[in-house]
């Protein structure tokens, strides 16, 4: 009997060791496969590195090339201004210079003469004088005179005869609005020093300037047509959106990497082509400031072999890990009364271990800075976590059993029910955002509803796993803005401009009529009209200059308080008129923060002033400055208990010309202006307010609360 039984108990032991060696060779297989896939990640990283360093060795030779033309011209300006200007008599020099400077692209050599409107052009075999402008788009005369003799002017590549050209300019020194020009065929240099240039097999070399155009690209057809179009004209049915991203977030602002793209082209065959890229910047000139960037690029197939030598490796490795299973076995075969007893306390270990698994699990959800709940279809709350009992004033007990009305208010309710309904008729994941109003402080919250199911695949309730996201809807705001800001600058510079040169002339005829007019005629008093409201213009003016001329950061540091204590001397007189009570509370020791104080004082200036025009009948302004050791941001608040700002008007108060002062008592620019200044301190410009009527905030103060962050030097506080 004993001999009947001993070989099923060794089937049985066989049956489980069989078990036990698929479940190893499984695990080797995923082993494998995440080995594999490893050893391509690294191998890609590797031959990107390698394609880095290609790129950097191709921009070290187009810089050097350029540099070799501004010495070229430089010392060619150098030696015509010694003479008199005689561009006939000096075609000796030029035509030698041109000599050396033919093979690097130069096709013609000019002599510009601004004031004169003339231009001597002079190629390897003749010169052109012509008594005509040169052409303006060649060269930008108010800039070639403002710079030094030594400093040499490079032109955006335009693109002629599908060629595309470059021009590099020197004033002459000592001829006011004279000088020499390089015309340079950059596609012609470009194209000797990449068509070579090889990353891999079949890997290659191409350049864009700092307006995405292509500058050279072994496809002549892309040469001088814009890097973000001319893929997607050429190959409408591949996605470029990954290289677009690179070029316009990575490339165009000058900086260096790798990364991959899908590519529509390589080496003449055409599809889909998925590539590898390493770029780096290349620096043409700093004055103006030109930068172009040089990406090197292959297939991503080209690495398939070294990868595949890998496989082969895993194959032999996973061979052994079978071999060494097989093994095994015959051992477990012959030790399977220890093997039972080990497996026993196996499983003894995994209970506990899946036990202090579980209690880990809730702790880590108990103890988690989210909002985490569950509840039934019908909306009634099966578990919350402590963080979410805490925040709304209570502890989990209090809120399991009770409606999520008893937590939220009603529209969220309605959203978070539509929610649950989706959830709970799809079994899908839904995510939403929700607005919840604590006090005077709007919180956003964004929540996912998740299906929880049961061992029959019925969903029994659903999870929600929400985060605070105030702060990124504020930077959302604040990013908005600041690109109203970039955009508004330049329009609002060259709107001053152009307007303030037609007002000088109204003012000033206006002067001279009012010198002569009578003063008791009504002549004279019409033209007192038009030079008041002129003046008024001009102060507009003033201020869209004054904008303009901000945009550019600084690194000087300032004593807040010190600048806040000086506004205030400027404007306790007129808060005394306007029966204004001042309290001011300062935080002691605050570090120096970025900014000028000057204009520092003018946004308090501003900000004081707005506050005055919201309590016409008295009020009280309360100043406060304070340290915020979290981001390490001075704050100042400047609270009033005014009118209040109406909530259909909040969102524009930070443009320009929107104002709800009277006519002609404001420009609509303080806060706008205010908040450039700010922004280009690194800073951010808030506000709050609200108003008698405003139904969200009944039975609040009304009024409105500005608060200005900005950053403190480093090392201090």
């Amino acid at each position: 009997m004993l001999h009947t039984k001993r070989p099923k108990k060794e089937k049985n032991i066989m049956v489980a060791v069989s078990a036990a060696a698929i479940v190893f060779l499984a695990a080797g297989g995923i082993l494998g496969l995440l080995s594999a896939k490893e050893m391509r990640n690294a191998v890609t990283r590797q031959f990107n590195e390698e394609q880095l360093v290609v790129a950097h060795f191709v921009k070290r030779h187009v810089e050097k090339e350029l540099d070799f033309l501004k010495k070229e011209i430089a010392l060619l300006a150098g030696e015509i201004s010694e003479r008199s200007f005689d561009p006939a008599h000096l075609d000796k020099k030029i035509q030698q210079a041109h000599s050396h400077v033919l093979e690097v692209g130069v096709r013609k050599i000019e002599i510009v003469d601004v004031e004169k409107n003339e231009r001597h052009i002079h190629t390897l075999f003749a010169v052109q004088p012509e008594k005509r402008a040169p052409d303006p788009n060649t060269y930008e005369p108010p800039y070639i005179r403002s710079i030094g003799n030594r400093d040499v002017w490079v032109s955006p590549p335009r693109l002629k005869s599908n060629e595309m050209m470059l021009a590099l300019g020197v004033s002459l020194e000592k001829q006011y609005g004279k000088m020499v020009l390089f015309h340079v065929d950059i596609t012609w240099l470009l194209s000797r020093l990449l068509k070579d240039i090889r990353s891999g097999k079949t890997g290659y070399a191409w350049i864009i300037d700092d307006n995405g155009t292509f500058l050279y690209h072994p496809d002549r057809a892309f040469i001088g047509k814009n890097a973000f179009k001319v893929r997607e004209e050429t190959y409408p049915d591949i996605s470029f959106a990954k290289i677009n991203f690179i070029q316009k977030e990575k490339m165009l602002k000058g900086l260096e990497g790798t990364g991959w793209y899908s590519s529509g082209w390589h080496r003449g065959v055409t599809g889909e082509i998925k590539k590898l890229i390493a770029f780096c910047p290349v620096v043409i000139a700093h004055t103006p400031s030109r930068r172009w960037s040089v990406a090197v690029v292959a297939p991503i197939l080209e690495i398939e072999d070294a990868v595949r030598k890998g496989y082969l490796v895993q194959f032999v490795m996973q061979g052994l890990i079978i071999l060494a299973v097989g093994s095994g076995a015959s051992f477990i075969i012959f030790f399977e009364r220890r093997w039972s007893r080990r497996l026993g306390e196996t499983v003894a270990r995994r209970t506990e271990a899946f036990k202090r698994s579980e209690e880990r699990y809730r702790s880590l959800v108990e103890s988690a800075e989210d909002f985490i709940f569950t509840v039934d279809p019908g909306g009634t709350l099966k578990s919350i976590n402590s963080f979410t009992a805490k925040f709304f004033g209570g502890r989990p007990d209090d809120f399991i059993g009770e409606h999520l009305s008893k937590l939220f208010d009603e529209t969220v309710v309605k959203k978070q029910t539509r929610l649950i309904r989706l959830v709970t008729g799809f079994g899908k994941s839904v995510r939403d955002e929700f607005e919840l109003t604590l006090g005077d402080h709007p919180v956003w919250i964004d929540a996912n509803f998740m299906p929880l199911k049961n061992n029959d695949g019925k969903i029994n309730a659903i999870l929600c796993i929400a985060r605070d996201i105030t702060e990124n809807k504020s930077l959302e705001k604040q990013l908005v803005n600041t690109e109203k800001l970039a955009s508004l600058g330049t329009l609002a510079a060259g709107v001053a401009h152009e307007v303030n040169n037609p007002l000088g002339v109204i003012l000033g005829f206006c002067d001279l009529l009012l010198q002569k007019a009578d003063k008791n005629s009504q002549t004279y008093q019409d033209l007192k009209t038009i030079e008041r409201q002129g003046l008024h213009c001009k102060e507009v003016i003033e201020n869209l200059l004054s904008f303009s001329r901000v945009r550019v950061g600084s690194s000087e540091y300032s004593d807040l308080n010190l600048c806040i204590d000086e506004i205030i001397n400027v404007v306790k007189h007129t808060l005394e008129m306007n029966e204004i009570e001042l309290v001011t509370d300062q935080a002691e020791n605050l570090p120096p923060v970025r900014g000028d104080s000057r204009q520092l004082q003018q946004v308090f200036l501003n900000l004081i002033n707005n506050a005055i025009a919201a309590m016409e009948n008295g009020g009280v302004l309360k100043i406060r400055s304070r340290f915020q050791r979290r981001g390490r941001m001075a704050v100042i608040d400047f609270s009033d208990n005014g009118t209040g700002i109406a909530p259909e008007n909040m969102d524009r108060i930070f443009e320009p010309f929107f104002t709800t002062k009277p006519e002609g008592e404001g420009t609509g620019l303080g806060l706008f202006v205010s908040y450039g200044i700010v922004n280009k301190f690194g800073g951010s410009l808030s506000c709050v307010s609200s108003t008698v009527d405003d139904p969200e905030k009944a039975g609040s103060a009304r009024g409105t609360t500005f608060t200005i962050q900005l950053p403190v030097k480093q090392g201090e506080g």
